[in-house]
């Protein structure tokens, strides 16, 4: 069914158990065709007023959670104020999907583990307390950072990374119609004990839309390294936001992808960076700081080091003061 109104589509997704939205549909249809989930209604909500960017009175930026990741990538303030972002979108998929795909589908997309996607193999994502077949298994793009014993599975998205460095929060609407704003850090949960379980949002709860702060100062930067070139989610991705004033860094915004269970930022890496001039020193004790807690698995040890390199490398560059 396609409501007209965000009233009607949030009362259609609770009259009936198992509903869900459809926008795009570019993650949900693949699920459904592999028989992993099986929704009983589907409830399209691309009708509903939720295309439009617009300036907040604060300087900031409000996107509609139907916006296009296409549209997003090549809205010109996004351009121009917030290029982190809409290199990461570029970097996350084909032009095609790109055209399909939402805001708000981007940022609620699955993990793409392969034993998630293989109806044969036990998996705690898709069927708690089966077992997680990735520990112990082709664990080569799982997750080292915020795993658990029971999943190991890493975020795909590049934008949401990108988000999470820029600060965006989540503005959304509950079934009986109280309106609430998450930051990143609330939407997305860890695995611990419920797996299954990848945001806070309530049943029936419908993201309207994503608010960006005004733009931080400084050198916005998305590197992404992956098993090729094209259409490959990241093995280690990093957004950075980073001022130098006066021979010290003045600011740092640091956002991972592909390390992580949810997409990934440590704040006290980030305050290690504030007040100290550039060196090599520093951006070797910041990548210990974020890699104090990583955990390898044996196929995926190797991204360790890979984000250790990865990130010094691209501090150096933003900084121009490696030691």
């Amino acid at each position: 069914m396609r409501p007209a109104t965000t009233e009607a589509s949030l009362a259609a997704a609770t009259e009936r158990p198992d509903t869900r939205f459809i926008a795009g549909g570019t993650n949900l249809l693949d699920l459904m065709k592999l028989g992993i989930d099986r929704p009983k209604r589907l409830v399209d909500i691309n009708g509903l007023e939720l295309r439009t960017i617009s300036q907040t009175t604060e300087g900031g930026l409000r996107i509609g959670a139907l916006v296009p990741n296409s549209d997003l990538a090549a809205h010109p303030l996004v351009r121009s104020r917030y290029p982190l972002l809409s290199r990461a979108i570029l970097a996350g998929a084909s032009a095609q999907l790109r055209n399909k795909a939402t805001t708000a589908g981007n940022l609620l997309q699955r993990t793409r583990c392969y034993y998630f996607y293989d109806p044969a193999a036990p998996c705690n994502k898709r069927e708690p307390g089966s077992g997680c077949s990735a520990i112990g298994g082709f664990n080569r793009i799982m997750a080292i950072l915020g795993t658990s014993d029971q999943c190991i599975a890493s975020h795909p998205s590049d934008m949401a990374v990108a988000m999470r460095a820029l600060d965006a929060s989540v503005e959304s609407i509950e079934h009986s119609g109280a309106r609430k704003s998450r930051t990143l850090e609330e939407l997305y949960r860890l695995p611990g004990d419920t797996p299954h379980i990848d945001t806070n949002l309530e049943a029936g709860e419908l993201i309207t839309h994503m608010l960006l702060p005004p733009p931080a100062t400084g050198e916005h930067r998305y590197v992404k390294v992956r098993d090729r070139a094209s259409y490959a989610f990241a093995l280690v991705s990093i957004a950075t936001i980073v001022a130098v004033e006066n021979g010290r860094i003045a600011s740092a915004s640091l956002a991972f992808g592909g390390i992580g269970t949810m997409p990934w930022r440590d704040r006290e890496a980030e305050a290690a960076l504030r007040g100290e001039p550039p060196s090599g020193t520093l951006f070797a004790h910041v990548a210990d700081l974020v890699l104090r807690n990583a955990e390898g698995r044996g196929g995926n040890d190797f991204k360790i080091s890979l984000l250790r390199r990865t990130l010094t490398a691209t501090l150096e560059e933003i900084t121009g003061g490696a030691a």
